[in-house]
């Protein structure tokens, strides 16, 4: 995680889901370059993969740029950053297609295809992290940034926490796991030490 606090929104979950993006097509890269794309576990760590980022992507495009966009409506640089925030998104849906395609058959391009998302996811969450959430710090509130989380929370349900909870905190590194945590409601990282971490390690290791 690379941020640092400099303002009334706290943007710990945002960078922490970035870096999990990141390390998950590292991750998934360096399976299939070992020959290990058609196994359970990578398959399944592929299809979590695509729900966050389609998810996460979807509750921002419904959610949260609406709002910054209200708030930047006599502003046409601002808009137009907005704009090309949903212009982004929209360009890695056919990536996340055409690697899905390329897991399922099992192609021998599909290490070029994950290249190709990885690029494109890269070029985005880095724009995003530069231009996007400095922007939104300066122009929504807290209670803005609360309704996007509640409806990011809302999007995922109780089985969606139960996977990605411990899936950010795969990614993070150990000194930044207790500001992660400290996101979350008491309950919440008690059944992520519990329950959800347990889980998610055991399948991380079958085949």
């Amino acid at each position: 995680m690379t941020a640092t606090q400099t303002g009334d929104i706290d943007f710990t979950l945002m960078y922490a889901t970035h870096d999990a993006f990141r390390h998950d097509l590292d991750r998934l890269a360096r399976e299939c370059a070992a020959g290990r794309a058609g196994t359970g576990s990578v398959r399944a760590a592929w299809q979590n993969f695509d729900r966050q980022l389609r998810l996460h992507h979807t509750v921002e495009d419904t959610v949260l740029w609406p709002r910054v966009l209200a708030a930047v409506a006599d502003r046409p640089r601002d808009a137009e950053l907005m704009r090309q925030m949903e212009a982004e998104h929209a360009l890695l849906d056919p990536v996340l297609d055409a690697v899905d395609t390329a897991m399922a058959q099992r192609s021998a391009d599909l290490p070029e295809r994950l290249r190709e998302l990885s690029t494109v996811l890269d070029d985005h969450t880095r724009h995003e992290e530069e231009a996007a959430l400095p922007l939104i710090q300066s122009v929504l509130t807290t209670k803005d940034w609360d309704a996007f989380r509640r409806a990011m929370a809302r999007r995922q349900g109780p089985r969606g926490a139960a996977v990605y909870v411990p899936w950010i905190l795969d990614a993070a590194r150990p000194a930044d796991r207790p500001r992660i945590l400290a996101a979350f409601p008491p309950p919440v990282r008690l059944l992520n030490r519990l329950r959800w971490e347990p889980r998610y390690r055991r399948r991380l290791q079958a085949d």
